[in-house]
């Protein structure tokens, strides 16, 4: 849509996916803040679905912070060894749940800087922590988040995630950021995809930047797309 202005786009945005995606949350499977954080360390370059097929036997043998403390690195490293990076996941989740003992008294931090000491948690994971276990307004951008919210429009020329981050903070309202991390995730997972987008299937194509920009040749990939498949 020609002429929208960023104020208009943000409140479109807001209002598409409140109706639709309205308890939108983390894919993530965890009961406590200590599972989260072992989830969201071994989520890092790796699918959440992939995660949620570890974390279960891991979390009956290391149910707590005091059990993971104690681990021996290869035990850990057996558990997880399907993901991403297993030999330094084991070092740091290892590292994290000692230093949730001794200098968290065993309890998660609401600062996202807090959270960025433990071993294995950078930025984007404190802010993922904070968002779901504190409901803290703070946005993590990940790929998905990066390339989606660029597509729609709601970051102009933001070069790294932190510079995203910082646009999608300043025009979301704080009770709203949570849960709009979490609609962006979700949509680039599904819907936005980094190779061939479902514009077809979006309900953001109204005020979308991507899709308006480029309408003609969607429409054309999508009518070959029919003629091949019909």
């Amino acid at each position: 849509m020609p002429g929208i202005s960023k104020k208009e786009r943000f409140k479109r945005f807001i209002s598409y996916f409140s109706e639709v995606m309205p308890d939108a949350g983390t894919e993530l499977e965890y009961g406590k803040p200590y599972e989260l954080i072992v989830a969201v360390l071994l989520s890092a370059q790796c699918t959440d679905k992939r995660v949620n097929m570890i974390t279960p036997d891991f979390f009956r043998r290391f149910p707590d912070p005091e059990s993971l403390a104690k681990a021996d690195q290869n035990e850990v490293y057996e558990l997880i060894k399907s993901c991403t990076y297993p030999n330094s996941k084991s070092r740091h989740l290892i590292g994290m749940a000692q230093m949730l003992i001794n200098d968290f008294n065993r309890q998660v931090p609401p600062d996202i800087y807090e959270l960025q000491k433990l071993p294995g948690i950078g930025r984007k994971s404190a802010n993922v922590i904070a968002a779901v276990i504190h409901a803290l307004p703070v946005m993590p951008v990940d790929t998905h988040v990066f390339r989606v919210a660029a597509r729609i429009g709601l970051t102009i020329h933001a070069k790294t995630p932190l510079q995203a981050e910082k646009q999608l903070v300043a025009n979301i309202p704080e009770p709203v950021i949570p849960r709009a991390h979490h609609w962006l995730i979700l949509h680039g997972r599904y819907t936005c995809t980094a190779r061939n987008p479902r514009c077809h299937k979006c309900g953001l194509q109204s005020f979308c930047k991507y899709y308006n920009d480029n309408q003609l040749i969607i429409n054309f990939f999508i009518q070959i797309r029919f003629i091949f498949l019909s």
